[in-house]
């Protein structure tokens, strides 16, 4: 049997090699750390007041900036497929700035645009509405540095979409609406939950962009990220090895739950359900 790729064993071996020592060993050397911690340290750790009020915080706001980033992303990428308009291409390009953008650029920018007398936080504290230093300025920066996963997942799949099932829907007297819902929405799912689930996931790790305009103010706007970098800085590596492996497997847990959601619909779409 002749194979695409030439030299299989060589690639597969280089590919193994690569995937472990930059992926499996990192999160392997952080499970063992976490693994000498002990279960009754472990709980300990974990039911502290200070530590689970900033996973408290860190889920909300990722939650708040997935479910922004969903509507929005969406909305933008069927306008970058459906629409051609003067600056398209530019405006195409700019959804890829925060891939290209230092987070901690895009922290000190946030911070200089939302506090009180930044060019958006000065309208927004006349209408009582703070953003920098509080809950809502880090949902923000999770948006603002998780956007492009939700576009770039689902612009490709709009685009190979085929139009012929919208036309026949349309002439049998569907609403635009209805047509959204049960011919286009169920086609790009998939990819839409891809792209929520990675940009869930990018908000939880979020660190650079968050510190500049959360305030860091324990028990009110400290994110597990920076919980866990304070703990390494106070020496406390036990500490900091079970607050990020419990982040890991929350991560871990969304995705495999989002696979399995994945596969489900595939089969029932495979079976004409």
């Amino acid at each position: 049997m002749n194979r695409v790729v030439p030299g299989f064993p060589l690639s597969l071996g280089i590919t193994l090699f690569y995937l472990s020592l930059i992926v499996l060993l990192p999160l392997g050397a952080l499970l063992w750390q976490a693994a000498d911690v002990g279960w009754d340290r472990y709980l300990a750790i974990m039911a502290g007041t200070r530590t689970q009020a900033a996973f408290r915080l860190t889920l909300t706001t990722a939650a708040v900036a997935t479910v922004f980033n969903g509507i929005y992303g969406l909305a933008l990428a069927w306008v970058l497929v459906r629409y051609e308009f003067p600056g398209k291409r530019l405006l195409d390009a700019l959804v890829d700035v925060p891939f290209a953008l230092p987070t901690a650029v895009a922290g000190l920018a946030l911070s200089a645009l939302f506090v009180k007398n930044g060019w958006f936080g000065g309208p927004l504290s006349v209408f009582g509405i703070e953003v920098a230093y509080t809950p809502l300025g880090i949902a923000v920066a999770m948006a603002f540095t998780s956007i492009p996963f939700v576009v770039r997942t689902v612009q490709p799949v709009l685009e190979d979409l085929a139009t012929d099932v919208e036309e026949a829907a349309a002439t049998l007297g569907a609403s635009d609406a209805r047509i959204f819902a049960r011919v286009i929405f169920p086609a790009i799912f998939p990819a839409f939950l891809t792209g929520a689930s990675l940009c869930f996931a990018r908000s939880l790790g979020e660190f650079g962009a968050i510190i500049f305009i959360a305030g860091n103010l324990p028990l009110k706007t400290e994110v597990v990220s920076l919980l866990a970098f304070i703990r390494i800085e106070e020496y406390e590596y036990p500490a900091a090895a079970a607050i990020a492996a419990t982040l890991l497997a929350i991560a871990f847990v969304m995705l495999f739950v989002v696979n399995m959601i994945q596969l489900w619909q595939q089969r029932r779409i495979g079976t004409g359900d």
